[in-house]
């Protein structure tokens, strides 16, 4: 937890009970009525855990344990009641039950113990108070808000700690997943590999048509595993873009020159030369071949693929639409979902690549879908020279 944003979630808490130095004052006066009564509250206080088993069990370091406990909570009620109210006094407090998480205790007991502590005092402040019985009320009422600020600390590091977990949990899960994902898309070309080698190397009279045919098929898995650990590594280190004015039909051709079409793929462009689009050239072009790639493999048997583009909304929107499969509607608010994919081979991280690049260009995408008609995938990106240099600057900023 960062310490000033800690203290800025405690300042808001204050403002939220209606904490001030008039509070403080006060409580710094009840610390002379209830000194006499300190230690005393201790010892019950730890005498009581023993009575309850959940709580008990977090204590095994058995009698020096208790006493440096003791002196914690001892140094704990003295702090309370001379602050200051300070970053370390927040991180303190804070550590305190961040302590009970490492430890598994139960969040209800936190809460109980605090009870027991305000109950104590109360009680104290009420037997030994010598003044006005008009001066003891405010004087208590300020001492419960600090003992509410304490415990609302200790219940956010509970929150705290749980969301870490819970996104350890969900990173190990991921880590399952993609394990699962990566060990499914690289077998099976290994697999394909390992049984042309085997046939290149114990094969009998082998003619030269079945060895290049062999030896093809081996460089098409290798390409393949290839895609597979690019998508990760683009995925893991995607740089920040450094966007510049790009034209985009330029990097559509760039991009129709590196794929492979199907000769049942027919590809139409209406694409104007002169628009400009505020991106990085690279990374742009992983949109659009993630874009035309899905397209194309959407048409096994064939089809029509159309890619355009026009200025919209100070901005230029490119569009890539195929006859294809299409996809249910249930589906298509998941493809851009890291690991989800609809198609029986890939690990479902193109799209998500994809949209991680379009909105760090500041851009949307959408899809539109209907099947056996047809996938509509859109692209939004900010236009222009001028754009490209403020978001440079911004960047340098």
């Amino acid at each position: 937890m960062d310490p000033s944003e800690l203290m800025a979630s405690f300042r808001d808490l204050q403002s939220y009970v209606g904490w001030n130095a008039e509070d403080a004052d006060r409580v710094a006066g009840l610390r002379e009525v209830v000194a006499p009564d300190l230690g005393s509250l201790v010892d019950e206080f730890y005498d009581e855990i023993p009575r309850h088993p959940q709580a008990h069990r977090v204590m095994t370091g058995g009698a020096e344990q208790v006493r440096r406990l003791k002196l914690s909570l001892r140094s704990w009620l003295d702090e309370l009641f001379s602050g200051p109210y300070d970053e370390q006094y927040v991180r303190r407090r804070w550590l305190v039950g961040s302590r009970h998480v490492e430890i598994g205790l139960d969040p209800s007991y936190p809460n109980a113990a605090f009870s027991l502590l305000r109950a104590g005092l109360t009680a104290s402040v009420r037997r030994r108070w010598l003044g006005e019985s008009s001066g003891m009320w405010p004087a208590l009422q300020s001492l419960h808000k600090l003992l509410d600020l304490d415990s609302m600390l200790v219940q956010r590091a509970y929150g705290d700690q749980y969301a870490r977990q819970m996104q350890r949990q969900e990173r190990l899960a991921a880590i399952g997943q993609i394990s699962g994902s990566i060990a499914h898309e690289l077998r099976n070309p290994l697999n394909v590999i390992k049984t042309s080698i085997y046939c290149l190397t114990h094969g009998k009279s082998i003619t030269e048509e079945k060895r290049s045919e062999h030896l093809q098929r081996m460089d098409r898995q290798v390409d393949v595993a290839n895609g597979v650990i690019s998508a990760l590594s683009d995925f893991a280190r995607l740089p920040t873009p450094s966007p510049d004015s790009v034209a985009v039909d330029q990097v559509v051709t760039e991009v129709l020159e590196t794929l492979t079409i199907p000769a049942g793929v027919v590809v139409v462009r209406d694409i104007a030369r002169d628009l400009v689009v505020a991106a990085d050239r690279q990374q742009l072009a992983i949109v659009l071949s993630n874009l035309v790639r899905n397209g194309v493999e959407a048409m096994p048997h064939g089809g029509k693929l159309a890619i355009s583009g026009r200025a919209d909304a100070g901005g230029v929107s490119v569009s890539v639409i195929d006859t294809g499969v299409g996809i249910k509607p249930d589906r298509l608010g998941r493809l851009t979902e890291p690991l989800y994919t609809t198609k029986a081979r890939g690990i479902g991280l193109g799209l998500a690549i994809t949209r991680v690049i379009v909105e760090r260009h500041r851009g949307t995408i959408r899809f539109s879908s209907e099947v056996d008609v047809g996938t509509e995938a859109t692209v939004w990106m900010p236009s222009g020279a001028a754009d490209a240099q403020d978001e440079n600057q911004r960047r340098t900023e």
